[in-house]
């Protein structure tokens, strides 16, 4: 298989989002029968490609195809200032990308924002959804046990604010439970992407200043869900409490929770191989 990258699986789709015509990057890789869209968290500098470098091969070999997209306000995407709930927002640009390529239904995989992302689109349109994973997100909401918002929450913030080195730094180290992974060109990397669009950190925090609540609770609605769903948390999460993953749980009626010990809120990249490895019995069986 010829070796997948950033550049060349790089693709660009215009959709509507109200009275705009957005310009929206996804990365397209693979071909299969199968689709599995990617959804990324919200932390500056966030990307499909980034959030999700260590997951795509083995569901490319398994032979699905995969999407990963950028939400508008982040990497390649057009700028947006989202004054109501980000992720229904971000369902809306999904549901037009799916529709502009033809997918009747897809799998989805949600990291954090991303995690919103995917239960506000399969509360929209359940019959485009095949199964779910969601991780460290899918409501909103007040944990029952943590101070809210939490210590990583605040540091995102910070950093969107101030995009400095030592901020990045700041919040990568918690934002995993290892950091022996974390180098300087990693660093680096994430700073580059940050700085190289002022225009989306500038717009986040407008937004976040119209609308504190970007992420809104949907407990109330999750029984709804009728997609098999695998949840799967961080115990050492310090972004979004692991109760958060109980409520899904508690609410979805198909659903199950994998919680990884020593681990924070990237789990798909903590534990990437035995993330996959899970992700593929669960999308397969």
């Amino acid at each position: 298989m010829t070796a997948l990258t950033e550049a060349s699986t790089s693709r660009f789709a215009h959709i509507r989002e109200g009275e705009e015509e957005l310009n929206i990057h996804y990365n397209e890789c693979g071909q299969g029968e199968q689709t599995v869209v990617m959804l990324h968290g919200s932390g500056p500098g966030a990307s499909g490609w980034a959030n999700f470098s260590r997951n795509i091969e083995p569901l490319v070999s398994a032979g699905f195809r995969v999407i990963l997209l950028d939400c508008p306000g982040w990497s390649k995407s057009d700028p947006i200032v989202c004054e109501g709930s980000r992720s229904d927002l971000n369902a809306r640009i999904l549901k037009g990308l799916v529709d502009q390529l033809s997918l009747e239904r897809v799998h989805i995989l949600g990291n954090s924002m991303g995690g919103h992302s995917a239960v506000a689109f399969a509360l929209a349109w359940p019959e485009r959804v095949g199964k779910l994973v969601l991780m460290g997100g899918g409501t909103g909401g007040a944990s029952s046990f943590v101070p809210m918002p939490t210590e990583g929450i605040k540091l995102i913030q910070a950093l969107y604010r101030e995009p400095t080195i030592e901020n990045l730094k700041k919040m990568m180290s918690i934002f995993v439970f290892d950091t022996s992974d974390l180098t300087e060109a990693l660093f680096k990397s994430r700073l580059d992407n940050m700085l190289a669009r002022r225009d989306h950190l500038d717009n986040f925090v407008k937004s976040v200043t119209a609308n504190p609540k970007q992420f809104p609770d949907v407990g109330s609605r999750l029984a709804e869900i009728k997609a098999e769903t695998l949840v799967i948390w961080g115990r050492n999460d310090r972004f979004v409490p692991m109760d958060t993953g109980l409520r899904l749980v508690a609410g979805i009626p198909k659903s199950e929770l994998h919680v990884f010990n020593n681990c924070g809120h990237w789990a798909q990249w903590e534990h990437a191989d035995r993330f996959n490895r899970m992700v593929l019995d669960f999308l397969t069986h």
